[in-house]
């Protein structure tokens, strides 16, 4: 789900609305990051949330996968280019890629272990700080963000390149303005982070701070225009004949380590006969290898000798000339490779199109550059349909035209777009180029395996967590499982290369997700998309619900609800083409609606379970009266049971079959006072086969507490049967009941039954839905309980009768068989 939104860069290069913050707020960020005893351990969650400052990145500081997997939108986190790599160097071999001039720099975190540069604030006039020369400010920011960056970098390597995270971003903020007074917002640094874009940004937008005769430097942050001399590179490779048109024998694949190119590795095992060469940020092969097995463990996917046995970890980097190998790696590899699959790509829509060129627009030029090389060789590259955010079709089709470069919103979606441009400009050349486009990539439906930084996901979870929908047209998407195999065996096909394939299924329609949310006792709420992010990061600070946090760290960010937006406006992805492949070869259609979605939504309601103070879902009253005794002896004493059946959601039952039940109980015998019932009902329990000794079959199994005032309790276990004899509807009211005290055998044993002249009245007429719900969802609801509820029911009383026939029919065969001796 990404944004469609009318932003463009502003002056300065910037996105308006993006870059004017309070510099009072960085301070705070300073004394939370810093502390009094200099930690800066602090949660960026808290520490985000006590400055007010949106989150622009997920909270965890971890060593995330080298290459994330896109799936269009994600909830920001570590980026695919977090891990450690060498900076930059200034092109590649045989294309020029838009070089990166190296400026010196100090080049190591541990040479700053004592403070680094501390450049202190010089009074040049009231109110003013220090004047800097371009140059002294850029080495002085460089030097800092050493300290917080993974690898060393140069003035002109990007923070995140150099493995920084959101974290290090905040604590790089905060070091700039109590080290240097200077005062970047978190916006600018995402959107560039390298150290001499941040001065040249600083001194433009505060000239009095520049030395005198010094040039004014010149803000050069259109990356618009840095994309068009990026995409110049595909001019300069070579004119290439097509490629063998023959399955793969050996392939290389990058973005092994994300969600989809993990199982798209293991569909390319399976499903061919391939040798898969797996390109990993890595120190090494060894290295490399133990990455590669992580990874598959994380996704719950198979790893064992058979799979090392076809694949081989090879360290590099994908934003580096040559893939970061030497010249005879880069030949070898060349020659022996016959087809190249780029899963990789650095998925973060609040870093600008600066931050993200190297690995989602360089990467997959160096991929065309060795397609070129030696024998040619076909492409296929993972994109995305972001490339359609800001366009104006009814429907996003396979060969319809991308939106306007200058209408994407954000740097993300401009990177996805360069790519697919470069790679046309390769095809000009005689490269045979596959665009593979998902939408949102889905759960696996058997494993679970999920990314949990995509938007889908964190969305998904609000609406299970607090039974709301932000109001969309359609969404694009498909289950992990489907994207790979589809994926897979495209590259496997010779006759499929060269095309544009959407890997999503049937759009999902809002009144979909409300029909199915519905039937599974859900009962969501609607609101526009602003008013559902208010609500939901208010519930989730509240709560708090920590499994969320993530969520509500996007949803703070406005650039990132521009991204939201587009769930409002998006038109439906079709994907015929992809259609006639998948029918031709015999695939399975992506699990994305009918009745086995509707499994799957049930079984993902039941493992969410009900809100702590959720109004229930349904419920209605029971009455139930009769006589009790002691063990052994005739039952003589009245008692009363006045209970409330309520469900919590449709899974419940659907799936559990079980009731929550609370109300009275009242018996002389048992306890002077009223005792306070709780515990749970079970619709046709042990499937209504009979109990061992029986020979009547479960309707009903009570399990109940009963609790005095001072806390004594006992337990009631009660069961309504079903037999083969008329008065079918007494049966469904009348329950068998043994009452003990907790920890004990039964003391008392008897009957109730529900009055005949309340079982309409309670049960029926008598149905509660949650008052929240809009009317005709509460209709629904109560509707599909009376034909669930009826159903079991009826074939609960029809059991005992089907067995008495069954027995029939055996006692006339054994006759015959006896008769016929």
């Amino acid at each position: 789900m990404t944004a469609q939104n009318e932003r463009v860069p502003g002056p300065a290069g910037r996105v308006p609305g993006q870059t004017e913050r309070v510099a009072a707020r960085h301070a705070i960020i300073d004394r939370r990051v810093n502390g009094e005893n200099g930690s800066t351990g602090m949660d960026i969650a808290a520490l985000l949330a006590a400055t007010g400052t949106p989150s622009r990145t997920a909270i965890e500081r971890t060593d995330a996968p080298a290459e994330a997997t896109d799936t269009g939108a994600t909830l920001p986190a570590a980026s695919a280019d977090s891990d450690p790599a060498p900076p930059a160097d200034a092109a590649g071999s045989g294309v020029t890629m838009a070089p990166e001039p190296v400026s010196p720099g100090l080049t190591s975190r541990a040479e700053r272990a004592d403070g680094g540069v501390m450049a202190t604030t010089e009074s040049v006039g009231e109110g003013v700080s220090r004047r800097w020369g371009l140059d002294e400010l850029a080495t002085a920011i460089t030097a800092i963000a050493n300290r917080f960056s993974r690898t060393p970098l140069q003035a002109d390597t990007d923070f995140f390149d150099a493995g920084g995270t959101s974290l290090d971003a905040v604590e790089l903020v905060a070091a700039l303005q109590r080290e240097l007074d200077i005062h970047p917002d978190l916006d600018t640094v995402f959107f560039d982070a390298r150290p001499r874009r941040l001065a040249q940004g600083w001194l433009a937008d505060h000239p009095e701070l520049l030395l005198p005769q010094t040039e004014s430097p010149a803000e050069d942050h259109d990356d618009l225009a840095q994309l068009f001399a990026d995409l110049s590179g595909a001019d300069r490779l070579p004119l290439v004949a097509p490629p063998e048109r023959v399955a793969p024998r050996r392939i290389l694949l990058t973005g092994v380590t994300g969600f989809l190119g993990s199982h798209l590795l293991l569909d390319l095992l399976r499903h061919s006969d391939a040798h898969v060469v797996c390109l990993v940020r890595a120190d090494d092969d060894n290295a490399a290898a133990e990455r590669l097995e992580q990874a598959l463990r994380r996704f719950a996917l198979p790893w064992s000798r058979e799979v090392l046995r076809r694949v081989t970890p090879l360290a590099g980097d994908l934003r580096e000339p040559r893939l970061g190998l030497s010249g005879e790696q880069w030949k070898a590899l060349a020659g022996e490779v016959d087809s190249i699959v780029n899963a990789a790509a650095a998925v973060d829509f609040l870093r600008g199109y600066p931050s993200l060129r190297r690995t989602n627009v360089l990467g997959p030029l160096t991929l065309a550059e060795l397609a070129c090389t030696s024998k040619p060789k076909p492409l296929h590259h993972i994109s995305s349909l972001a490339v359609f955010n800001g366009a104006e079709a009814a429907t996003l089709a396979e060969d319809e035209p991308t939106a306007n470069v200058a209408a994407l919103p954000i740097g993300y979606d401009r990177s996805k777009w360069a790519a697919e441009a470069v790679l046309r400009r390769a095809g000009e050349h005689g490269l045979v180029v596959t665009i593979l486009r998902p939408g949102g990539i889905g759960s696996h439906p058997e494993t679970g395996a999920h990314n949990p930084r995509d938007l889908n996901s964190g969305i998904t979870a609000a609406l299970l967590r607090f039974r709301t929908v932000p109001g969309f047209r359609n969404l694009n998407a498909a289950p992990v499982d489907w994207v790979s195999r589809v994926a897979a065996e495209i590259v496997g096909t010779p006759s499929a290369w060269g095309h544009t394939y959407h890997l999503t299924g049937p759009p999902t329609t809002l009144e979909q997700i409300v029909a199915e949310t519905t039937l599974g006792g859900l009962g969501v709420r609607v609101q526009h998309w602003e008013q559902w992010c208010e609500d939901t990061v208010r519930a989730i600070e509240e709560g708090p619900v920590s499994e969320l946090e993530s969520l509500a760290q996007v949803l703070r960010s406005p650039v990132a609800r521009t991204q939201l937006a587009a769930m409002v406006t998006a038109p439906p992805a079709s994907a015929d083409r992809t259609a006639a492949f998948v029918a031709a070869r015999g695939l399975p259609a992506p699990a994305t609606s009918g009745p086995a979605a509707r499994g799957k939504m049930l079984a993902a309601l039941a493992a969410a379970g009900p809100r702590p103070d959720a109004e229930p879902y349904l419920r209605f009253h029971e009455t139930l009266t009769g006589t009790i005794g002691p063990v052994g002896d005739s039952a003589d004493t009245q008692c009363d049971l006045r209970l409330t059946l309520s469900v919590a959601g449709g899974a419940q039952v659907f799936s559990a079959r079980t009731l929550d039940v609370g109300g009275e109980f009242a018996c002389a015998r048992v306890h002077g006072e009223p005792l306070t019932v709780t515990g749970t009902a079970i619709v046709r329990p042990h499937e209504g086969i009979p109990l061992r000794h029986e020979t009547r079959h479960p309707i009903m199994h009570y399990q109940l507490t009963l609790r005095d005032a001072a806390g004594g309790d006992w337990w009631l276990e009660g069961y309504k049967f079903a037999a083969a004899r008329r008065r079918l509807v007494r049966q469904l009211g009348t329950q068998v009941i043994e009452i003990g005290r907790a920890g004990e055998p039964a003391s008392y044993r008897g009957e109730v039954a529900v009055p005949m002249h309340t079982y309409l009245p309670d049960q029926i007429d008598g149905i509660e839905v949650d008052p929240s719900l809009p009317e005709r969802q509460r209709r629904l609801a109560k509707l599909l309980w009376l034909s669930w509820f009826g159903g079991q029911l009826g074939k609960s009383l029809m059991e005992p009768v089907l067995r008495v026939g069954t027995d029939l029919l055996d006692l006339r065969r054994a006759l015959r068989k006896e008769q016929g001796r």
